[in-house]
């Protein structure tokens, strides 16, 4: 399979984790990965109704189109996910993407072009970390608790949406997604130095206060490393305001593709 996808451009890209939280061994520890340039026979897996069915369509994608050897998405960080993802989508169809946008300032829903190739990745202090260790701590504010958390890989992300999927019917019954915990559940990894799984349910279900578990995310989302998909845009005021890049279909399927 490598060998097939070595017969077509590819261009190395670095991921934004630097490859800082990948064992040794783990060909992502390098801090780069190899991804080919789609071709008609990708944009098959992009049309195929089965896969956009099911949700995997992206997936199907990416795996498609890594060629470094011994890299399986599933251990791919979702953040170094979203910089092949990116970049990928540049290779495939260029650097310019449409947008919409409502302008905050004359409430005019507004038609914008981002240039993907500006996207940089977040500012990570990457000196706080110990390379090769995917385990992080941080003492929780209020209840002075010290948890210890992971940043989720593509395979932990798929595990989340799967047993979001197997609640549903339960969900529905009560109106409640859980969502919120069962994330929590999966990136901690211990609760004062107690890694057992019914511990850390208990906690997250019980014992977490809100405004830990707030405190807690605004960490995480400030130290993992990813794709800064925010742009600055000039509002009809003529403001700048800082704009999220929604991921839209037009994404990997462009309008104006025949």
């Amino acid at each position: 399979m490598a060998e097939e996808k070595r017969q077509f451009p590819s261009e190395v890209i670095d991921l934004p984790s630097k490859g800082y939280f990948y064992p040794e061994d783990n060909p992502l520890s390098s801090g780069q990965v190899e991804i080919k340039y789609m071709t008609a026979k990708e944009e098959d897996i992009l049309t195929s109704g089965n896969l956009i069915q099911k949700g995997i369509v992206l997936d199907k994608l990416l795996e498609a189109l890594i060629v470094t050897e011994g890299v399986t998405l599933d251990d791919v960080l979702i953040g170094d996910k979203n910089a092949i993802m990116v970049a990928a989508r540049v290779l495939a169809y260029g650097k310019d993407y449409p947008i919409t946008f409502v302008d905050a300032s004359s409430g005019r829903q507004r038609d914008e072009t981002i240039d993907l190739t500006s996207l940089e990745d977040k500012r990570i202090d990457f000196t706080q970390f110990t390379k090769g260790v995917n385990e992080h701590q941080f003492e929780l504010p209020t209840s002075k608790r010290v948890v210890t958390f992971k940043f989720l890989t593509q395979k932990e992300e798929r595990q989340i949406d799967d047993e979001l999927k197997a609640m549903k019917k339960f969900t529905k019954e009560t109106g409640i997604d859980p969502e919120i915990t069962t994330r929590l559940k999966t990136s901690i990894t211990s609760v004062d130095g107690d890694n057992k799984k019914i511990t850390i349910n208990n906690f997250v279900e019980n014992e977490f206060l809100s405004v830990d578990s707030f405190a807690y995310r605004a960490y995480l989302t400030s130290i993992s490393p990813d794709v800064d998909m925010t742009v600055m845009i000039e509002l009809d005021n003529g403001e700048v305001e800082e704009v999220a890049v929604p991921v839209t279909a037009q994404f990997f399927w462009p309008s104006t593709r025949r």
